[in-house]
């Protein structure tokens, strides 16, 4: 029988840029710069540049790589580079704002449903975007946690023997994320039933996040998290 969403105990989420905002508080941190040293800056070829530096095979921990990633932005604006600029870019993603419906999609979500975590983020900016959200999880796992990140099944693995020890099987999980790249695409490989909340809906390409070599068609598809909230006290 097709899953429908009454179907499932426990909701993993990716954090950025499904929850937070990763690509406003980058834009922002950038654009802040930019002013200061009279530069012009665009923020979606901005958006793309950082997306293409997080495929580079020396790309670093999420947030610290956005120091590395600010050299190669700087690099195509004629934007001054420093250790301090870098260190103000990753405190600029590390501040990101959650998206204005992620609070109170959450809190709905979460009287149905435990909430789980599943973020590349480091630890520490991970307890930070928590905040942000309200504290809504139940458990939560980084690439500190895991030793991996995604798509890297590794990371997923991780976090379905540590669900099992709760009595939660892989069929009471669906896994909402944003991107298709990180997680869409390999949800459905690993089969874990997924929702894709597609949060660039009207605008062109991925922006800051890693394009996918192929789309991936969602179990479930909504262009925000609160409509995927309104569903559920629907049902």
């Amino acid at each position: 029988m097709p899953a429908t969403l009454t179907s499932f105990k426990v909701l993993t989420f990716d954090v950025v840029g499904t929850l937070i905002d990763f690509e406003a508080g980058l834009t922002a941190g950038l654009a802040a710069i930019a002013a200061e040293h009279g530069v012009d800056f665009d923020a979606e070829a901005a958006l793309a540049i950082y997306g293409e530096a997080r495929r580079d095979a020396e790309a670093g921990k999420f947030p610290d790589d956005v120091a590395r990633c600010y050299g190669k932005i700087a690099a195509h604006f004629a934007l001054p580079v420093s250790p301090e600029l870098g260190a103000r870019m990753v405190e600029a993603v590390a501040a990101a704002p959650a998206f204005p419906d992620s609070v109170a999609s959450l809190a709905s979500l979460k009287k149905r449903y435990r909430l789980v975590a599943m973020t590349n983020a480091q630890r520490w900016a991970f307890e930070r975007f928590s905040s942000a959200l309200g504290d809504p999880f139940w458990k939560s796992y980084t690439t500190d946690d895991t030793g991996a990140e995604k798509p890297d099944p590794a990371f997923f693995e991780h976090v379905f023997a540590d669900l099992a020890k709760e009595g939660i099987a892989q069929d009471d999980i669906l896994h909402v994320a944003q991107s298709q790249y990180h997680d869409i695409g390999i949800s459905r490989q690993l089969g874990l039933t997924n929702c894709w909340i597609e949060r660039r809906h009207g605008r062109a390409g991925y922006g800051g996040t890693i394009a996918p070599e192929r789309f991936t068609k969602p179990d479930f598809h909504f262009t925000t998290l609160a409509a995927l909230a309104e569903e559920v006290d629907g049902l």
